[in-house]
């Protein structure tokens, strides 16, 4: 193909491919990192779902939780969003070696946490999400739930 317009349409394809691929799931993936959901262990990759009316945790395709959006108590978000959760979720260290590698780290962690009363079944769980989508997982899930997601990093914890 040596004709201009010809070229214009490969380009197009070739960008327009990987959009299409990637609008058939429209989960997020987040890393559980603790919380009240049965049989799920901190760590485990796990998909969440924004829908209508309600938030979709799944685990290997298969649904964990299911939360009405109304049922949602509190959204928040930060560094130390576990303690809002109410789940002591932390790092043991065990050794000087792996806290200096800690302490190094430049990576930062968005954390985000869910609590929730559906009809007296109360739960929350913590996750990590991802840098990429945690502003959009954030804003979707304050849009079906009418709550304002609390920055925990702002606040002062007294311990």
């Amino acid at each position: 193909m040596n004709h201009p317009l010809g070229k214009l349409w490969a380009t197009l394809l070739c960008t327009l491919m990987p959009v299409s691929a990637l609008a058939s799931d429209s989960g997020y993936k987040i890393g559980y990192d603790g919380g009240s959901l049965p049989d799920c262990k901190a760590g485990q990759e796990m998909k969440l779902y924004i829908e209508a009316d309600h938030i979709r945790v799944t685990k290997n395709k298969k649904d964990v939780v299911v939360i009405p959006a109304a049922a949602v108590t509190e959204i928040s978000y930060g560094q130390d969003v576990h303690r809002r959760v109410g789940t002591a979720i932390g790092v043991a260290v065990v050794s000087l070696g792996i806290g200096a590698l800690l302490a190094l780290s430049k990576s930062k962690k968005h954390y985000v946490g869910i609590t929730w009363d559906d009809n007296g079944k109360k739960g929350g769980l913590a996750f990590q999400a991802d840098k990429n989508d945690y502003r959009g997982l954030l804003a979707g899930m304050e849009g079906i739930t009418g709550k304002k997601a609390v920055d925990t990093d702002t606040m002062t914890v007294k311990n």
